[in-house]
């Protein structure tokens, strides 16, 4: 499962994550940066085109946005809806944890319309 983290999730996470061999691009660095501030559904497709499953603490956009793709009929490649309350966006290891063991815990499941809610792993 690739994953890419969106512009409030922190490139930290990314680095923490390539250390656990998983393949991840953050919209904060690199040339995915061109993306940053980009409209949530120009968002989901630049996932979709690329094979990867969103990132993101946007429970509030993001959720309805995925409703009104699977009314037209729109695949997504699959969103990770991350709670602040459950896990801080300071938490950069509390996150890249909870991440490494979802990936893990997935194999090479596909993440296509799926949505999943992470918490904190200890």
């Amino acid at each position: 499962m690739a994953l890419l983290l969106d512009e409030h999730v922190s490139p930290a996470v990314a680095r923490a994550l390539r250390w656990e061999a998983v393949e991840v691009v953050s919209l904060q660095a690199g040339q995915h940066g061109a993306w940053l501030g980009a409209p949530d559904d120009r968002l989901l497709q630049e996932a979709v085109s690329h094979g990867r499953v969103l990132v993101t603490y946007d429970r509030s956009t993001i959720p309805p946005l995925l409703r009104v793709w699977a009314e037209a009929g729109r695949s997504h490649a699959g969103v990770i809806l991350i709670d602040q309350h459950s896990i801080p966006a300071s938490d950069i290891g509390g996150l890249a944890r909870a991440l490494a063991t979802l990936v893990a815990e997935a194999g090479q499941r596909d993440g296509a319309n799926r949505v999943e809610y992470r918490h904190r792993v200890r």
